[in-house]
């Protein structure tokens, strides 16, 4: 697999880490390098077996990425999808496609996670007592 190096894994979980001070929304991400299935598809299948659907606001988000076949997709739970504008994940997605276009993929990374941090922000803010729900590691897949 091209995974990512231990720096980079660093700089993504850095990310996670950063966005999810903001909000309480939960924000995981899933590579691999094949995905000869329907992207949206398979990056649904990461999102139920991750357990996403499970945090209490419905807020979690998950961005699948399958390098060497340079398919990558943004999935949101329904307490997003009920709040946030009818264009949120095509905004994400452009800025991250920018970077993966110039095989910036650590980069592109970075910006889609900051990116949905700070929207989950306005909807879904971080309380006193907000709990992390969820891992904030990446999760390699098996393909």
């Amino acid at each position: 697999m091209m995974a990512l190096n231990a720096e980079e894994q660093e700089r993504v979980v850095h990310a996670i880490n950063l966005a999810e001070n903001e909000t309480s929304g939960e924000i995981r991400v899933v590579i691999e390098n094949h995905c000869p299935d329907e992207v949206h598809d398979r990056a649904t299948y990461y999102f139920s077996k991750l357990g996403m659907h499970k945090t209490v606001l419905k807020n979690g988000v998950l961005i699948y990425i399958a390098l060497e076949d340079h398919k990558f997709s943004i999935i949101g739970d329904k307490g997003i999808d009920q709040r946030v504008e009818i264009d949120f994940w095509n905004c994400t997605k452009d800025l991250m496609v920018e970077e993966f276009r110039m095989d910036r993929i650590v980069e592109g990374l970075v910006k889609g996670i900051e990116h949905a941090g700070k929207q989950l922000a306005k909807f879904f803010p971080r309380e006193h007592d907000d709990i992390n729900e969820l891992p904030n590691d990446i999760v390699f897949g098996d393909r």
